[in-house]
């Protein structure tokens, strides 16, 4: 009976830490974080692929040709402009992501920029639009992609870009046919956002 009192008084010593800061992690804590979390989506995504059995060679295939350019790179330019727009006319804090990725890309080497930009999209993409998308459609799997993305759902306005961009990758995805697309239109949006980030002046 001593024994349960003393882990009873255990648990009720235990203190909750708050939620770290961006600010707060090293750069290598941040990479490693981001790099360990693609590579668990990844692992989800080829987990639900094998289940669904889905054929990997229609999936990633390159049969749209310059199509996959045409669409994924369209996409990207437009929402790339979108952002633009946006972020010229509406108050910072309004878009503010708690500054992940000023933190993820000010610094960042250009070809490391790539390197990350083509990690996440290719991981995100296999999940979301080439696992999750076969269950859910393009608009619950847009739902789902914005709900994920944690540090923008305390503005509503970049929620609806997140889940808009997400609606419109899903979009092309199930007009070409391909995977690519989507991965295409994903990494162009990121990379070009991140080397904004990267090379412009701070005011």
């Amino acid at each position: 009976m001593n024994k349960w009192k003393s882990k009873w008084k255990d648990l009720k010593n235990i203190r909750f830490q708050k939620a770290v800061r961006v600010d707060e992690l090293s750069d290598k804590v941040l990479l490693l974080n981001l790099y360990a979390t693609q590579v668990l989506i990844l692992i989800i995504g080829v987990v639900m692929l094998l289940i669904q059995q889905t054929d990997m060679k229609t999936l990633l295939s390159f049969k749209p040709g310059w199509g996959i350019l045409l669409w994924g790179g369209g996409l990207a330019l437009l929402v790339v402009a979108a952002d633009l727009i946006v972020t010229r006319f509406v108050p910072e804090d309004v878009m503010d992501d708690g500054g992940v990725n000023k933190r993820i890309f000010a610094k960042r080497p250009l070809w490391h920029i790539a390197v990350l930009c083509l990690v996440v999209s290719v991981c995100e993409e296999l999940l979301f639009r080439g696992a999750i998308q076969h269950y859910l459609g393009p608009y619950w799997t847009s739902i789902l992609f914005a709900a994920i993305h944690v540090r923008y759902l305390q503005h509503w306005l970049m929620t609806g870009l997140v889940f808009s961009i997400s609606y419109g990758i899903g979009w092309i995805y199930v007009h070409t046919g391909s995977l690519w697309t989507a991965i295409c239109a994903h990494f162009i949006i990121d990379f070009i956002s991140g080397c904004i980030l990267r090379y412009s002046k701070e005011e």
